[in-house]
Order: structure tokens, then C-alpha cells, then sequence
């Protein structure tokens, strides 16, 4: 899919500096993976706190050893 974007040219060569990537289009779609990832991280730590805790649960209980 092609898409004409105005992006900030200063932004972009810190990126490729920063990136280490040869690619202008290799350097923006590693910063939209890094942008999904952190939003995505963003919404589990909103569980942290919401799960309930069983101090009983023995998480030992299941291992074995073949």
C-alpha cells in the first residue's frame, strides 16, 4: 500500500542515526512496531492491581520433572 506522508526530516535522520537502519521505509515501520508495542504494554499495566491474589495458590503444585 503506497502512502505519501509529511514527515519531519529532522526526526527521521535522528531516527535512522539512532535505528541503525539503511532505510528511511525500514526505520518507519520499526518505529510504528515500537509505537503498537508500547501502547500495548501500556494497557497491561493497567491490569496490575485488578487481578486478585490467592496467597494459598501453590505454583509449584504442577511442576514435574520427567
Amino acid at each position: 500500500m503506497a502512502t505519501n506522508l509529511a514527515i519531519d526530516e529532522k526526526l527521521l535522520v535522528d531516527a535512522l542515526k539512532a535505528g541503525g537502519l539503511k532505510t528511511k521505509k525500514a526505520t518507519v515501520n520499526e518505529a510504528l512496531r515500537e509505537f503498537i508495542q508500547r501502547r500495548r504494554q501500556k494497557k497491561i499495566l493497567k491490569l496490575f492491581g485488578s487481578v486478585e491474589f490467592d496467597p494459598k495458590y501453590d505454583h509449584k503444585k504442577g511442576r514435574t520433572r520427567l
